[in-house]
């Protein structure tokens, strides 16, 4: 049987402890040569959906071959660039029927072949960033490092602090959002969801004065942490490329990236409205840094790599771009556990595979 899963199930099978300890046992076994991840590509076309958005096909994999699994994760997406404040921003649009998005994993058996489990990828996503910048934070921040001012207060940023609190131990956290009722709603639910207090803050510079980790959760294109806000011995992290400037990065005595792949492999139809190429934006962000001399999260964890030498350094964790390995990595877990439990809704496998011959 190839079992069929909801977010909710995913969000009850999966806790961020789980999700950290997959991908970071997998992580070795990546440094160590033995699990493999493909890049990351796009497919861009214009959309009738209308003219100031965007199609895109989006895939990723990954196999880990130590748990016996392979996953591909695939969005079908609609997205528009708009403008929001000072920035350029990523937001999708819930265009499918009943204003829903579209993101599949498929995880399949390397001992068969056979597909274990189709599940969306929502929950999952933010779980699997949250958990890489949480090991990035385990491997660079001080050890004694407590305080976390948080830029952005969106569907990234939850997680961002779970995973915080889960490597390190936090007592309290300053957040800033250009939507001010968003990040007061934020901070009240994540002051009672993590037990500490989570305080808004009238600037990004107030919320990143004074602490020991910066990190950012956002949707922008541009940069949103500057080199002037740096503190000695500050952790940054970032969800994307272009949310630190460069200069920041180049200031940072230690800097480590999550892949040394530094954009998908684009490929961009004739009349795509698409802003994420921008010169020195988006995937262009940071583009006269070579990523590839930077220590990858793998090398860092499998200790090939120094994070930090001492307290007064500033250490940067870019997570620049997804990796399908993830997918099958805290896949893994979630297709154990539903077993276990006996959750999701099993269909007949004969229907996902064929007796002619692909």
């Amino acid at each position: 049987m190839t079992l069929i899963l909801s977010n909710d199930d995913v969000e009850r099978l999966l806790t961020m402890p789980d999700c950290i300890e997959a991908l970071e046992e997998a992580y070795v076994e990546m440094a160590e040569g033995r699990g493999i991840s493909r890049q990351r590509s796009d497919c861009i076309t214009p959309t009738s959906y209308s003219e100031d958005a965007i199609y895109g096909l989006k895939s990723m994999d990954g196999v880990v071959p130590k748990l016996g699994v392979g996953a591909i994760r695939i969005n079908s997406d609609i997205v528009t660039n708009p403008m929001i404040g000072n920035t350029r921003r990523r937001v999708k649009i819930p265009a499918a029927p009943n204003n829903r998005y579209v993101g599949l994993v498929l995880l399949f058996s390397t001992h068969n072949g056979e597909p274990l489990a189709i599940f969306p990828d929502g929950v999952l996503q933010r779980m699997r960033v949250g958990a890489t910048n949480g090991l990035g934070v385990k491997y660079m921040a001080r050890k004694d490092a407590s305080t976390i001012g948080l830029l952005g207060s969106g569907w990234q940023a939850e997680t961002q602090l779970t995973a915080a609190c889960v490597v390190r131990k936090i007592t309290s956290v300053k957040c800033y959002s250009p939507n001010k009722d968003n990040c007061t709603a934020f901070a009240a639910r994540m002051t009672q969801l993590l037990g500490i207090p989570v305080t808004p803050a009238a600037q990004p510079e107030d919320a990143v004065s004074g602490v020991d980790i910066v990190m950012c959760g956002s949707n922008s294109l541009d940069p949103i942490f500057f080199q002037r806000w740096i503190e000695p011995g500050m952790h940054l992290s970032s969800i994307k490329k272009p949310e630190i400037e460069p200069d920041a990065i180049r200031a940072s005595n230690k800097v480590a990236v999550h892949t040394h792949d530094t954009s998908p492999m684009l490929v961009v139809a004739k009349g795509a409205n698409f802003k994420e190429d921008t010169k020195e934006a988006g995937w262009n962000a940071a583009n006269n840094i070579n990523f590839k001399q930077y220590p990858n999260l793998p090398q860092l964890i499998a200790g090939y790599a120094p994070g930090r030498d001492s307290d007064d350094e500033v250490t940067c964790f870019m997570n620049n771009l997804g990796l399908g390995y993830q997918f099958a990595a805290a896949g893994s877990v979630i297709y154990k556990r539903a077993k276990e439990q006996n959750v999701g809704i099993g269909l007949p496998t004969d229907w996902f595979t064929e007796t002619v011959h692909p």
